[in-house]
């Protein structure tokens, strides 16, 4: 029974995984919105019903790849060690994404990882989805800091800062990925953009706890 349930919930990830990559294939390839679910159903050799069981609407075929890092900083906070303030967690944490050049930061430069975050900044649906995604981000971050020690109203100013921060940094190395600057040569002035960020963050009631 469990190896049966296995392969099953195996066949259905693998489904998932076909599925919002055919669907990402198609949207960079044509644009998000000359696409339609009929025509992803079809490459994907899936049923329309099928495809929405899996997303819900078409923008979740792309908002999927952000899944995981919604309450990343959330984690990142209730992960620390014991005796790091939560801001100097998170700093470390960009810090580390920026060196890795984890496409979030806005510092990648490969081809379809730029294509992929620019359709989003281009496609108005896409764009008011990441604007409800950072919301939530900001509320479960909000949360950690609150278990952290913060006051309850420092606790969510500091958060929707903290939110709106990153995502201004990651645009800037967007932008300047996108102007030609390579993202070696823009990793140092990305890394001095998040220090000053993170020094003026901890400036405010964020750097307790």
């Amino acid at each position: 029974m469990n190896q049966r349930m296995g392969l099953r919930e195996l066949k259905k990830e693998r489904t998932r995984e076909t599925i919002a990559e055919t669907a990402v294939r198609l949207f960079l390839d044509k644009g998000f919105d000359q696409v339609s679910i009929t025509e992803i159903a079809e490459v994907a050799e899936v049923s329309r019903r099928t495809l929405f069981a899996y997303f819900p609407t078409k923008e979740d075929l792309v908002l999927q790849r952000f899944a995981d890092h919604e309450s990343e900083a959330a984690r990142i906070v209730r992960a620390r060690p014991a005796g790091q303030a939560p801001l100097e967690a998170l700093r470390a944490a960009l810090l580390d994404a920026l060196a890795r050049r984890e496409p979030n930061t806005g510092l990648c430069d490969d081809p379809e990882v730029m294509a992929f975050l620019r359709m989003i900044l281009e496609t108005e649906s896409l764009a008011a989805r990441m604007t409800r995604y950072t919301a939530r981000g900001s509320d479960a971050l909000a949360g950690a800091l609150r278990e952290a020690g913060l006051d309850p109203l420092d606790a969510r100013l500091v958060a929707a800062q903290v939110i709106v921060v990153q995502r201004e940094l990651s645009l800037v190395n967007q932008e300047c990925l996108a102007d030609g600057t390579t993202a070696d040569d823009q990793y140092p002035l990305a890394v001095r953009a998040a220090e000053r960020a993170y020094d003026l963050l901890c400036e405010g009631p964020g750097r307790q706890g």
